[in-house]
């Protein structure tokens, strides 16, 4: 049954909130970002310290994610967040961005990846042009209409994606450990950064990227106090610790040198460890990861789009939301077809995986730096309500995490380059579709009745 009158329930436990951020995080940037950072790192303590920074700067913005969640929970997230903050249009412009440049430029992204793989198993170096992109035209097909068919069977898929993740990420943990034991120490590290600090942990915080979804689920946690809290936190904590291992495995098999030099850190390590066919192994991992964090991302942006089709009437269709199956089915058609459209993008141009990547990263901070600042905003003009979580040692823990995305911000762009413009270009089109719109709320909002910006 969908009706305009039907919310997100309460259905997700804390259990099912940690799996989903862990399988949206833990993807494919473990296994290609080791080597950029090490790279840019002096010595193995120096190269560890910045996944242990990593850790640490996630968890300060997932506390003023925890905060907001707790206080203003939504299938919104941030779009919920900056539109009590900011107003309308800016709200608007968040979820049009993850509709149009984030979410689905993302999902294709880790679509071409399976692609790629899946070409490099059954093909080697020689597989044909079409493989990749039909590849991942059929997962963004099978993974939208999996989760079509309801968040429970969306659930499920990433219960099974994420426990294959992490038992790859191990298999590369217990074979760098095993060449360590086998071959003895690597040799000691003459290595001399040929990229700066900066540079690496800039693809240090793309690795942990994600974190921030756990957001959309705010709505729907069955422990609406303390639900995203604990998600993030949870979460958090698992992927620093993997993370971890897995980087203290690829030292210990390979040294600091010889990660720096690898272009594919995990397939040397699983070569080394365990023979020529875990290069394949890892090849399977980095697929599986790619899988459990496109499903992910699927989910969380969805309720995105539904947010936005509740509130403004020109998306009305993306409003309905299927009480039966707790999942808004338009919502996740439009992102599907969205993400096709970006898929055959890539498949036309052949350079879609690198232009995507550079877009979607330089919007994505800004959204984080006006999250970070909406917590500032609505503390002081809402001081009344209800925060069953508050961020410690505020406001230095918000401003911290906005000084951070707005350095993000600034190396992002640098790295991007024109490439960049070309995602602020897409999330400014977004200014003439809000302006028409702004007239009146669509019925049944999921949002309350807003006052003017700045209006107590």
């Amino acid at each position: 049954m969908t009706s305009a009158t039907s919310v997100p329930r309460p259905v997700l436990s804390t259990i099912d909130g940690i799996v989903l951020i862990v399988g949206l995080v833990l993807g494919a940037g473990i296994f290609r970002a080791p080597q950029l950072v090490a790279a840019g790192s002096t010595s193995n303590a120096s190269f560890l310290l910045l996944w242990v920074a990593g850790g640490v700067v996630s968890l300060i913005g997932a506390l003023c994610y925890a905060e907001l969640g707790a206080a203003y929970p939504s299938a919104g997230g941030e779009y919920h967040f900056l539109r009590r903050a900011f107003g309308r249009q800016t709200g608007f412009l968040c979820a049009w961005s993850r509709l149009t440049v984030i979410q689905t430029g993302s999902i294709a992204i880790l679509a071409f990846l399976v692609g790629d793989y899946a070409g490099s198993i059954g093909w080697g170096d020689d597989a044909p042009p079409w493989v990749s992109p039909a590849v991942a035209a059929v997962v963004v097909v099978l993974l939208t209409g999996l989760n079509v068919a309801g968040l429970r069977q969306g659930c499920r898929m990433q219960y099974v994606l994420t426990t294959m993740e992490v038992l790859a990420l191990l298999a590369v943990t217990t074979a760098g450990i095993m060449a360590a034991g086998s071959a003895g120490n690597p040799p000691a590290s003459s290595h001399i950064p040929s990229s700066g600090v900066s540079l690496a942990f800039i693809f240090v915080l793309l690795t942990f990227g994600g974190w921030s979804e756990a957001a959309y689920l705010s709505a729907e946690f069955r422990d609406r106090r303390r639900g995203v809290v604990r998600t993030l936190s949870w979460g958090l904590a698992i992927i620093t610790l993997l993370y971890l291992l897995t980087n203290v495995a690829y030292l210990l098999a390979l040294g600091l040198d010889a990660v720096a030099k690898s272009t594919a850190v995990a397939a040397d390590v699983m070569r080394r460890g365990v023979g020529e066919w875990g290069a394949v192994l890892v090849s399977l991992g980095v697929m599986v990861a790619a899988l459990s964090s496109a499903n992910a991302t699927m989910i969380t942006g969805a309720r995105s789009n539904y947010a936005m089709g509740r509130d403004v009437p020109v998306f009305g269709i993306l409003g309905g939301w299927h009480e039966q199956e707790s999942t808004p089915k338009a919502a996740f058609l439009l992102q599907g077809a969205i993400a096709l459209g970006l898929v055959g993008f890539g498949a036309v141009t052949r350079h879609g995986f690198e232009a995507m990547v550079a877009y979607t990263a330089p919007v994505f901070w800004i959204i984080l730096l006006a999250t970070g600042l909406s917590l500032l905003i609505l503390r002081r003009r809402e001081p009344n309500v209800p925060r069953p979580f508050r961020v410690p040692l505020y406001p230095l823990t918000p401003l911290l995490f906005c000084a951070v995305a707005l350095y993000m911000l600034h190396a992002s762009v640098a790295y991007a380059g024109r490439g960049a413009l070309l995602g602020l270009g897409v999330m400014l089109a977004g200014i003439p579709i809000i302006l028409l719109a702004r007239s009146r709320p669509a019925p049944g909002s999921s949002s309350q009745p807003l006052p003017s910006r700045g209006t107590p």
